[in-house]
């Protein structure tokens, strides 16, 4: 066995970030296989492309000038998910049918009045591909666009291809209840975890083996994995850059937070700093006190995660120039933290110090319906206003994963 006895510390930590750096730059998309395999899947084919922004090669060049420059088949149509092909549009804003001045391409909504791409659309389309850079977390809209383009292309005989890309938040973390039926909507299309630990090619997989799009409709699929990625690795540990995968998720450890509060942020009476400078970290409001909610969140010892007060005045959305107190979370330990569970336990010791302050009945009613479509269910808010303790929910959150895990094993691409 080797060893480093001896060796100048200096060196041994330039050799460990040598081998670090290595592997990183071993990690390619599935847009850079394709590209290194000479586009065979696409060759001599008219093709649809559903992407934004994200999809990019390590270079940053655009997937859609990488297919618009390629002799080797023809791109025709471009279709836009929220935020638009080329980000252009807020979150929730409808993306409108338009043609793409850079290459002249009309370029489809499939956020807006259509979510699923119509015969008319996919006119004249042999293959349709997907490449998108999704965060791991179910609610996040891309995923759902995901599966009714696979719906979409399964109706009209076209291949569907996944040009796969890493979750940000690894292949082993998965957390919260699986989406029961009445429960399905864009923010939850799909019985899979809040945290759902796969990435968009072994969800493709999975959905489309096991009968999960509508009326059991199974597409012709292709995937083209990635090369290197690992299911333990994070974001910032692939070597790949980060490109803002919509306006609140700016760089590579933002989609760490969204999970942290996102469902909370839903109710839309406490900022968890949407519309300030650390979006998804911050839970604040007029009437918290700093120091107390930090003493009573620390006090808890919840793995992984830490908390210290703050002060700030949100430039827009939820308390948009008044000045709010609260905590920001830092995640001290990911492996070991419970992202979805932290907003969970801020709602329970808000409660505990201020009983008057019930974030449920404090926010518009309409919000509570879009609460239980992002949990996946209305049990989880009906069982815990019960006594607003984190305990009465915990298990239940979390009950599902271990078959879920066992399930989606076969649909693995990586380890």
């Amino acid at each position: 066995m080797k060893t480093f006895h001896h060796v100048p510390i200096f060196l041994l930590l330039a050799f460990c970030f040598q081998i670090h750096q290595a592997d990183a730059q071993k990690v390619k998309t599935g847009l850079e296989v394709l590209q290194k395999n000479n586009f065979f899947l696409l060759k001599g084919k008219k093709v649809g492309l559903i992407t934004n922004p994200t999809g990019i090669d390590r270079n940053l060049q655009s997937t859609v000038d990488i297919f618009h420059n390629c002799p080797d088949f023809e791109l025709v149509a471009l279709f836009g998910p929220e935020h638009g092909v080329r980000g252009d549009y807020g979150a929730g804003d409808y993306v409108e049918n338009y043609t793409d001045p850079h290459t002249g391409l009309p370029v489809y909504s499939i956020y807006g009045k259509t979510r699923k791409p119509t015969r008319e659309m996919l006119q004249g389309i042999d293959v349709l591909v997907y490449d998108i850079q999704d965060i791991g977390s179910r609610s996040y809209t891309y995923i759902s666009t995901l599966g009714l383009a696979m719906e979409a292309a399964a109706e009209n005989n076209i291949q569907f291809v996944v040009l796969d890309r890493p979750n940000p938040l690894g292949g082993i973390k998965m957390e919260g209840l699986l989406t029961q039926p009445e429960f399905v909507s864009f923010v939850s299309q799909f019985p899979i975890p809040y945290v759902h630990g796969l990435t968009v090619g072994e969800l493709a997989l999975y959905l489309n083996s096991e009968g999960l799009l509508s009326e059991g409709v199974v597409c012709d699929l292709a995937v083209v994995a990635m090369k290197g990625w690992k299911r333990k690795m994070t974001f910032n540990k692939t070597g790949l850059p980060w490109v803002l995968t919509s306006p609140h998720i700016p760089h590579e450890f933002s989609p760490w937070f969204y999970p942290v509060s996102g469902i909370l942020g839903e109710l839309y009476v406490m900022s968890i700093g949407v519309g300030y400078t650390l979006p998804f970290q911050l839970f604040a409001a007029e009437w918290v006190e700093a120091e107390k909610l930090t003493a009573a969140l620390n006090g808890l010892t919840l793995p992984g995660v830490s908390f210290r007060p703050v002060h700030f005045t949100p430039y827009y959305s939820t308390g948009k120039g008044t000045i709010l107190h609260g905590v920001q979370l830092h995640i001290t330990d990911f492996e070991k933290a419970n992202l979805s569970l932290v907003q969970f336990y801020v709602i329970q010791e808000c409660y505990k110090l201020y009983p008057d302050k019930n974030l449920f009945d404090m926010c518009n009613p309409s919000r509570l319906g879009m609460f239980d479509k992002v949990c996946g269910s209305d049990i989880i808010r009906k069982t815990f206003t019960q006594n607003f303790q984190v305990a009465d929910i915990e298990t239940l959150w979390m009950q599902e994963i271990p078959a879920f895990r066992e399930k989606v094993k076969r649909y693995m691409l990586y380890k």
